[in-house]
């Protein structure tokens, strides 16, 4: 996180940098991004201290200001109030609904064809279920060829929808997607 400091009508102390520092740094545990700003204006206004604090990242945009009559309590006071906007923030993230792709289960039959001569319909001599992996068709078109298998259901990372690729009979790929 970049913590950048703007002092304006007063010449600050070496103390009063590092402790503004020291303080400010407790920000970066609420921001996971690294590239995050905090941009931390100081300025003193004839007896009032003021302090403007904006912290700007790809999904969060806050603002904090407090006065006080002391430029320490002042660091301290705004950076308690840009704290409880982040908790608060982050408790509304946590309490929010998780937006997950629902779980997309592909179960395969294996169906035998021995009685079809004698009338009788095809039967299911098997099962398999299984959790599709996010791939390229390129990456599945691989997987198809490095497996002995005729096609191959994955979840296409572009679409995030199931889709089957399989072998042609001419030795290039066939590919369904049902568009949902």
């Amino acid at each position: 996180m970049n913590i950048s400091f703007t002092f304006k009508n007063f010449e600050p102390s070496d103390h009063l940098k590092s402790y503004a520092e020291k303080r400010f740094e407790k920000v970066a545990r609420y921001v996971p991004e690294a590239e995050a700003d905090l941009q931390v204006n100081l300025l003193v206004d004839k007896f009032r201290h003021k302090a403007d604090v904006i912290l700007n990242s790809d999904r969060i945009h806050i603002s904090a200001y407090e006065d006080s009559e002391d430029m320490y309590s002042t660091i301290d006071l705004v950076l308690d109030k840009l704290e409880a906007q982040l908790r608060k923030m982050r408790e509304k993230m946590k309490n929010r609904p998780r937006q997950a792709r629902p779980n997309k289960m592909v179960q395969m039959n294996y169906l035998s064809y021995e009685d079809i001569e004698h009338g009788s319909a095809p039967t299911i001599v098997g099962t398999d279920a299984y959790e599709p992996k996010p791939m390229s068709v390129d990456e599945a078109a691989m997987q198809l060829d490095a497996r002995d298998n005729e096609f191959l259901v994955f979840l296409n990372a572009e679409t995030d929808g199931v889709n089957v690729i399989y072998k042609r009979k001419n030795g290039d790929y066939g590919l369904i997607d049902p568009g949902n």
